[in-house]
């Protein structure tokens, strides 16, 4: 969600005619997109704009803002940390970037004092239909933008829902991003189209709990959730080859989702369902409302449809109160779902969520050696779900050169990360991929299609 935000911002800025720059040494203006999800990674941005700060003392005219989660959740407080920086927009207020900076500007080339913070952190009715322009991948010559690049953009996120009103114990996520509040379908089937032309094939839908899409805005049709009415309205659309969806919440997987794996082939067969705990007591405290039961229902239900169905997960190890017990039944259903790919968590005491104020909290050391058995788990069950793969054939679609730039990335619909050589005509297709060699998140492998070897 965060690289969807700062995308639109940088694309809305770059209509206004300011210019992106590879070098933030080189910069006149920066902004940090930040995340509250953990005190951790808000102690990091604080740590990066302090540092920044320095720059102030000999460029007077350079800026530097803050926005997203942390603006939202901290607001003007951060001037007691911070006092040098020129904006704080928060989570509502992306698209008033681009308005704050030529103010901004034009203050300063007025000759007003340099000094005053720009602080917005209100709410704003609509907010989340503004995010929705895409930034176009730029040709560079010596580092100087000069227009499209030939490579053309091949994957897009597509911001449909924001917000969250599940207010689970331990997230701040509610209180930076707000309620739940959804575009209208057809705004979001419109982008989708628009993308298609300019060459996208996949298209990763996103919500804080994407879900939920709609749930208040339109009827459920025939049994069929308004989210799984997007979902077939996408399908519909000529050149987009892939849809992909995150992040969902277990209570989303109705009889309705889970029956679109079936019949809409473009749906990829890859979820994230964040599992959190395996302890229906723990998922209590948590305020998750499904039961350990009802989860492996719903992973049960999706294999039944797809059996070579890709999972991902989050996990909270040593919330506060878990017991051996309750994590020996995390272990025991981690174990079960044979996961793919999984975000594992030390539990952190999140200032302003219920869990910080909860007792029984779990020692660090404890919460390290749980963290690690997982982690174990999961890299011997990707090494072996990788291993599996090794002299199949899996359709991969071709999104560009992968870091190095001698070679060429794509991902498999089970959202595998595949390097091979190829020819930069074979952007944006699908091509058959024989895998010849896998690592726990990677994929090397040779192009069976006609005509095209591993030397063109």
């Amino acid at each position: 969600m965060n690289e969807r935000d700062s995308e639109a911002v940088a694309a809305m800025l770059r209509a206004r005619g300011y210019r992106i720059v590879v070098d933030e040494d080189d910069c006149d203006i920066l902004l940090l997109n930040t995340c509250s999800v953990r005190d951790a990674a808000e102690q990091k941005a604080i740590g990066k704009a302090g540092y920044l700060q320095q720059r102030k003392k000999k460029q007077p005219e350079f800026v530097l803002g803050i926005l997203g989660c942390m603006a939202q959740n901290r607001g003007a407080t951060l001037l007691e940390q911070l006092p040098d920086v020129d904006l704080i927009i928060g989570t509502q207020k992306f698209h008033q970037v681009p308005g704050y900076l030529d103010n901004l500007r034009a203050a300063r080339e007025a000759g007003l004092p340099v000094g005053t913070t720009i602080v917005d952190i209100a709410d704003e009715v609509g907010s989340q239909n503004t995010i929705k322009d895409h930034l176009l991948p730029e040709l560079r010559v010596d580092g100087d933008a000069v227009g499209a690049a030939p490579d053309r953009q091949v994957t897009a996120f597509v911001s449909i829902q924001q917000g969250c009103n599940m207010d689970c114990s331990f997230c701040i996520v509610p209180k930076t991003r707000g309620d739940e509040r959804s575009r209208p379908m057809d705004d979001i089937v419109a982008e989708c189209h628009m993308l298609a032309e300019r060459g996208v094939r996949e298209i990763t839908l996103l919500g804080q709990i994407v879900t939920s899409y709609g749930r208040r805005d339109y009827a459920h049709t025939g049994g069929v959730t308004p989210f799984v009415q997007l979902l077939e309205r996408v399908h519909a659309i000529e050149g987009i080859e892939r849809i992909r969806f995150t992040s969902p919440h277990p209570r989303g997987f109705k009889d309705d989702l889970v029956a679109a794996y079936g019949r809409l082939p473009k749906l990829c067969g890859y979820v994230h369902l964040p599992m959190q705990s395996g302890s229906n007591r723990i998922l209590r405290a948590m305020n998750r409302p499904y039961t350990r039961e009802r989860y492996l229902e719903i992973v049960a239900a999706l294999r039944a449809v797809q059996p070579a169905m890709y999972f991902s997960t989050d996990v909270i190890v040593g919330f506060p109160g878990e017991t051996d017990e309750d994590f020996e039944q995390t272990r025991e259903l981690f174990e079960a779902c044979n996961y793919d790919m999984a975000y594992v968590f030390k539990y952190s005491i999140r200032t302003g969520t219920p869990a910080a104020e909860l007792p029984d909290q779990v020692p660090e050391e404890v919460k390290e050696h749980r963290n690690q058995v997982l982690l174990d788990i999961l890299q011997k069950n990707s090494l072996r779900r990788t291993a599996e793969l090794i002299g199949t054939v899996e359709d991969v679609l071709v999104d560009g050169r992968d870091k190095s730039g001698q070679r060429f990335s794509g991902r498999t619909r089970g959202n595998r990360v595949c390097v091979f050589d190829a020819e930069p005509r074979l952007i944006g297709q699908i091509v058959p991929l024989k895998i010849e060699r896998a690592t726990v998140s990677t994929l090397y492998g040779e192009l069976v299609l006609l005509g095209v070897t591993s030397d063109v």
